[in-house]
């Protein structure tokens, strides 16, 4: 499942930001399907991007004038929640699939966790409701309102958007200031974390994965347990990247359905789909 996994996720990256001509001139897609999203964090800005990303587009809507509701970012989200939960984190998201594979690069000695994992866990929760809710409404924008958590923290645009962007433009090269610095800042940040540290940025930062890890109790994709053949052997617990115990295993918030439990149950008690 291993191999399997990371053929999905370098597929649906490619598949996604597939607008060739984008990285060649250094411009945007701008066509009718801009006007739907991909599951993943795929930054809109991405000179290959063909979608947008669920966070950019309910941001965009949060920032028109007046107050209204976000029906068609929050449709896409309900839609992929209610489908896949945060297996779009495990097999479908391009800054996922970054952070793999920094942390297979062979040197330190690896952790799956940070210290006080139990508290910064829900620091994903705080950039949702602080950054791509409150902030994009008024708390950093003002009267002129912005994209908060796309303007102020996203990796994954700075690293899928801005720098394409500004390596075929050289307009834009001229243009960049402190805030990509400090956003370059973050980048690099999160990018020597996850040679050392499994996934930080979607164990502590994404928010994306705070509003799926909520549909992970119902979703349509789950990790099915059959308790009766277990022998709790605790190899599964051994094998989950983010520390789960063997009951959190799917169910939990942070279970991302990556399959590894799955890959290392000797009794194969564990699968995405129930026997009959």
């Amino acid at each position: 499942m291993k191999r399997l996994r990371l053929t999905v996720q370098l597929l649906f990256t490619i598949v996604t930001n597939g607008y060739m001509y984008g990285f060649l001139n250094g411009k945007i897609y701008r066509g009718a399907l801009k006007y739907a999203c991909v599951p993943g964090l795929n930054c809109y800005s991405c000179p290959g991007a063909i979608a947008a990303c669920p966070i950019g587009a309910l941001q965009a809507l949060l920032n028109q004038r007046g107050l209204q509701i976000p029906f068609v970012a929050l449709g896409f989200l309900f839609l992929f929640g209610s489908f896949l939960g945060r297996f779009v984190c495990g097999w479908l998201c391009p800054f996922g699939l970054v952070q793999d594979l920094l942390h297979r690069i062979p040197i330190f000695k690896k952790k799956k966790c940070l210290p006080l994992h139990r508290v910064l866990k829900y620091g994903k929760y705080a950039v949702l409701v602080l950054f791509v809710c409150v902030g994009s409404l008024f708390l950093f924008g003002g009267f002129a309102k912005v994209p908060a958590f796309c303007k102020y923290l996203c990796p994954s645009g700075t690293l899928f958007g801005a720098l394409p962007l500004l390596g075929a433009n050289e307009a834009l090269r001229s243009q960049a200031g402190g805030l990509f610095f400090w956003k370059l800042g973050i980048l690099l940040g999160i990018v020597l974390l996850s040679v050392k540290v499994y996934r930080p940025f979607c164990q502590y930062l994404c928010p994306l994965g705070a509003v799926y890890g909520w549909f992970n109790r119902f979703s349509l994709v789950q990790i099915q347990w059959e308790k009766g053949r277990c022998v709790s052997c605790m190899a599964c617990e051994r094998a989950c990247p983010v520390a789960l115990s063997l009951q959190e295993i799917s169910r939990s918030p942070e279970c991302i359905r990556c399959g590894k439990c799955v890959d290392a149950c000797p009794q194969k008690c564990l699968h995405f789909w129930k026997k009959s």
